[in-house]
């Protein structure tokens, strides 16, 4: 099992901080950013090679590759996504389809969180599961968020911002454990949702996934502090949150 990091986007509501650098590269904590969170959690959790989806500002990522290697012990593979500021997440996911195959752990750029969220997914494998997603089911939602309803038995039934918040059984926070046997089908599905309309999200290719029958699963994560960073009032959200980890 490897890491992988969407850290494409553009992240046009955090200038001036984007100006010059992708979202994922925003400091959150003094000089750290919300990629060292992330590649923070996934040492600790005991993998040792992560993939990055990489597009907007994409030579910041690759100035800092070798410090981060070094610094987090782990090898780096970069991804260019070659349509990172015209198309949605859907095609970044899609670009990383081969890094799939391997098992990942899928965190978005924008997520700050702490490890237990990697700890839960982990713990969730090995029940026939392919994909389990992270999901806050305390959290009260409002319009903007990526709601999910799930049925007990069946798991995710439906996944999308437009949702009455009070269907919804809780958030997705932007973090996938997918196994490798569920890369061809994923990225199958991916493939449709960014040809019928590149401005999806990859969550609705997880929507596609459930319209055909597949089971999608997911994994509460309890009570805890995190926040998915889009503007100005997130990422000073996010500072306060990821000096306490």
């Amino acid at each position: 099992m490897i890491g992988l990091v969407l850290a494409a986007g553009a992240g046009r509501r955090l200038r001036p901080y984007t100006d010059t650098l992708p979202k994922a590269l925003v400091p959150v904590d003094g000089d750290t950013t919300v990629l060292d969170l992330t590649l923070a959690n996934f040492a600790e959790v005991g993998l040792t090679e992560v993939a990055i989806v990489v597009g907007y500002r994409k030579e910041a990522v690759y100035e800092r590759k070798e410090a981060l290697e070094r610094k987090y012990g782990l090898k780096l593979t970069l991804i260019d996504n070659d349509k990172a500021e015209e198309w949605n997440n859907a095609y970044s996911l899609w670009c990383a389809r081969d890094a799939i195959q391997h098992s990942v752990i899928l965190a978005n750029g924008d997520t700050v969180h702490p490890v237990s969220v990697e700890k839960t997914l982990l713990a969730r494998r090995g029940n026939g599961q392919k994909i389990i997603l992270a999901l806050d089911t305390v959290k009260n939602l409002a319009d903007e968020e990526m709601k999910v309803i799930v049925d007990p038995e069946k798991g995710v039934q439906r996944i999308t911002k437009l949702m009455d918040p009070a269907e919804a059984t809780g958030e997705y926070i932007g973090v996938t454990l997918i196994e490798g046997e569920a890369a061809a089908d994923l990225a199958d599905a991916l493939k449709t949702t960014f040809e019928r309309d590149p401005d999806l999200y990859y969550e609705d290719g997880y929507q596609e996934l459930v319209n055909r029958g597949f089971q999608v699963d997911v994994a509460p994560i309890g009570d805890i502090k995190w926040v998915e960073i889009d503007n100005h009032d997130d990422l000073a959200k996010g500072r306060e949150i990821a000096c306490q980890y």
